[in-house]
């Protein structure tokens, strides 16, 4: 996405949250912050959870750490925290 396209998204965004029933826009903002804070806390539980395994099943649980870290990085490219 070019610099252009981002900064026009980012005001269509603006524009859509200022004109949105407030209701509505505070359901989406406690959903993005819920979902961004519940990835962080999994990737860290995986994280942890994967160093105190042992066992034949050894390091199965820091592969799907490294899915949620992908999906925390997934969740960066949006442009919703920057207009939340």
């Amino acid at each position: 996405m070019t610099d252009q396209n981002k900064k026009t998204r980012e005001q269509d965004l603006r524009d859509i949250f200022r004109n949105m029933d407030a209701d509505r826009a505070q359901e989406i903002r406690e959903a993005y912050y819920k979902a961004v804070e519940g990835l962080s806390v999994l990737a860290e539980t995986l994280e942890v959870a994967d160093a105190e395994m042992a066992g034949p099943h050894d390091h199965a649980l820091i592969e799907e750490h490294l899915i949620t870290c992908q999906a925390i990085e997934a969740m960066k490219t949006s442009l919703l925290g920057r207009i939340l």
